[in-house]
């Protein structure tokens, strides 16, 4: 078995709800509710799930972006939760994240080459001229050109941009990237070429990647392994494709339902969800897919699912009980 790069150990996150004249807390948001998983080196983790099950809060939290209530984050056997800022800034030159918005991710008052000099900098890296030669070369991988330096955010497409929002996470030569929704804000067209050029950088650089992305199809394309998430849990995890061909959670099995198939004469049964996910400031009890399940059990409604284990595939389902 490859080695582990990174294990999340009973993670999660609750944001205060205030209000009142004195601000006095009256509820909490369970944005990440006890959240746990490993990456191996060298493998793509996707991380899907409905817009607000908590996916890119998780990502936020790998990289220590805001404060986890409680749980624990190993990097390369380190525990980064209780790491100081000095300790920290040490480990994030080897984890680095790409943001869904790449034009809200660059500083649109610098050029290209500031802002990817930039990374460089704060970590010590290399004199001038080392880092503007690293610039260009960064800038030659993710298929852009050295003049390219010169000009600013504004002046580059959206792919282009995103482009340089890899490039400037490759600066420090990451050990894990953390890929917030890379290619959503994309055309389908330039969503293929970020994606192959993810991967080939992934082979160039022998990178791990986690995905976080709500597109099932894309996931697939790129993704060893996938993790499912529902109002802050994670509810299935497995092989890539043992969970598109043998999902086992009933919330799994109507996302993949809904993944359109290139193919006029598909007669795919659809699964239809009812109603909206429920408040995380307010979750149900018991499994919080009880609520609108087709298949839910009078324990379902009472009693939080345990992880099962069914030959390493994971679910979280009262329907494996043994």
């Amino acid at each position: 078995m490859p080695e582990l790069l990174l294990e999340v150990n009973g993670l999660k996150k609750y944001f205060p709800i205030t209000g009142g004249l004195f601000g006095r807390k009256q509820g909490e948001v369970k944005a990440v509710d006890d959240v746990s998983f490993y990456v191996k080196k060298g493998e793509t983790l996707g991380i899907v799930g409905e817009s607000g099950c908590g996916k890119s809060t998780t990502g936020r939290l790998l990289m220590r972006l805001i404060e986890a209530s409680s749980g624990k984050i190993l990097f390369e056997d380190q525990e980064i939760t209780r790491m100081s800022k000095s300790e920290l800034r040490r480990v994030r030159r080897d984890i680095q994240m790409v943001f869904q918005d790449p034009y809200a991710s660059l500083n649109p008052r610098h050029s290209i080459e500031q802002i990817l000099e930039e990374p460089l900098i704060v970590h010590g890296i290399g004199t001038k001229e080392e880092r503007r030669r690293h610039v260009r070369d960064m800038l030659d991988v993710v298929g852009l050109s050295s003049y390219h330096a010169k000009r600013y955010p504004h002046q580059f497409s959206g792919g282009q941009r995103q482009r340089i929002g890899i490039a400037k996470a490759l600066m420090t030569k990451p050990k894990l990237i953390i890929a917030d929704e890379p290619v959503s804000a994309l055309d389908v067209s330039i969503q293929a070429q970020v994606l192959n050029l993810l991967k080939d950088i992934q082979n160039e650089f022998q990178l791990t990647y986690i995905f976080i992305s709500h597109d099932l199809g894309v996931v697939r394309h790129i993704c060893n392994r996938v993790g499912v998430m529902y109002l802050g849990r994670l509810i299935e995890l497995a092989e890539s494709e043992e969970l598109y061909q043998n999902s086992y959670h009933p919330y799994t099995k109507a996302l993949l339902a809904a993944v359109p198939i290139p193919d006029p004469d598909s007669k795919k049964e659809m699964i239809f969800i009812e109603g909206e996910m429920p408040s995380p400031a307010n979750p149900p009890s018991g499994c919080a897919f009880h609520t609108r399940c087709s298949q839910v059990l009078d324990i379902c409604k009472t009693t939080r699912p345990r992880e099962h284990d069914l030959k390493g595939h994971l679910v979280a389902c009262h329907l494996y009980n043994k």
